[in-house]
């Protein structure tokens, strides 16, 4: 195996290395979780929140605020090159600190196990009787009202941060570093994170978080289809399934979530939440899913489907460095 360090900062140029490295970043992320004193993307957000208190300075003029929003973009990523730079050095001293490098970052990237923890958390709570202990779980992991919740509703709510958190948490992630390795890995969460911070369409972030939302839609495009049509697959339910994306995905507020978690909640034949309060005022939502409404019976299942379309994922990846070494 010889290449020169100039192609080996991304393991798509040793397609043979990827289920190794993508295995041990996911066993790291079940053994140690998220990070207790420290995690890299909360010193991220320091990062960015600090630049957008520094560039943020319009929310009246579209072109001006959407140049400060690019410019800020920029500056918030521009830490990806001092990355490549330290990956680039690490290679020339030895390459097994190189790929090290790369699980570490891998491991960092994924959410996931802090994902299934704090949803656990909410389906404890609520087969425990405790549904003040289950809105208080639930509001953090999402940005709607949850004092009023119901029962079902704090259930639908966490399945619907499950199925969407699945994607930018897992798959996306995976799918970025399959085809540019750790950098491809972070900027995606970097972007992602961003998204998640100046991505509102209200009077202070309207203009300025623009492209940082199109970015992340655009990262999120084909891993989103890619993860639904992972859930038609294996879902129970698949024509159903299908159906739901089909009809349903366009009217959702998110383009990759809608896709997400159309496809997920029609994979099992249940309904996701009807209503949302924001800020005090109720929202109807568009449709999304079949049968009956969602229970926290069915949070469980959701998990097996999603860790279904992981060994699924991992298998096609085994498979086609298979056939990249017979016929390469």
């Amino acid at each position: 195996m010889t290449s020169t360090p100039d192609s080996s900062l991304f393991p798509g140029y040793f397609p043979e290395l990827l289920p190794l490295l993508l295995l041990a970043a996911l066993l790291l992320d079940r053994w140690l979780g998220e990070p207790a004193r420290f995690h890299p993307l909360v010193g991220f957000g320091n990062w960015v929140a600090w630049l957008e208190r520094r560039l943020n300075r319009t929310t009246e003029r579209p072109l001006a605020g959407r140049i400060l929003g690019v410019l800020a973009l920029l500056l918030a990523l521009s830490p990806l090159l001092v990355i490549a730079v330290v990956l680039l050095w690490l290679y020339q001293q030895t390459p097994v600190l190189f790929w090290l490098a790369h699980i570490v970052i891998l491991y960092f990237c994924i959410g996931w196990q802090s994902l299934q923890q704090h949803v656990q958390a909410v389906a404890q709570a609520l087969q425990a009787d405790d549904l003040p202990l289950a809105r208080e779980k639930l509001s953090w992991m999402v940005s709607r009202d949850t004092a009023q919740l119901s029962d079902s509703e704090v259930a639908q709510a966490s399945l619907e941060s499950l199925l969407e958190n699945s994607l930018d948490a897992l798959f996306a992630t995976l799918f970025w570093f399959c085809l540019g390795g750790a950098l491809a890995a972070l900027m995606h969460r970097w972007v992602n994170t961003l998204d998640a911070m100046w991505g509102y369409k209200n009077s202070r972030f309207r203009y300025f978080g623009w492209a940082a939302a199109r970015l992340d839609d655009a990262l999120a495009y084909i891993p989103a289809r890619l993860t639904a049509l992972s859930f038609v697959l294996l879902g129970r339910y698949k024509k159903q399934a299908l159906t739901c994306w089909r009809q349903q995905a366009a009217a959702c507020a998110s383009p990759n979530g809608g896709p997400v978690m159309t496809a997920g909640a029609g994979a099992l034949n249940i309904r996701l939440s009807e209503r949302a309060c924001y800020h005090g005022e109720w929202k109807i939502k568009p449709p999304m899913g079949s049968g009956n409404a969602a229970t926290v019976a069915d949070i469980q299942p959701v998990f097996q489907l999603i860790r279904r379309v992981l060994w699924l994922w991992l298998l096609v990846i085994f498979i086609a460095v298979i056939g990249w070494k017979m016929f390469a």
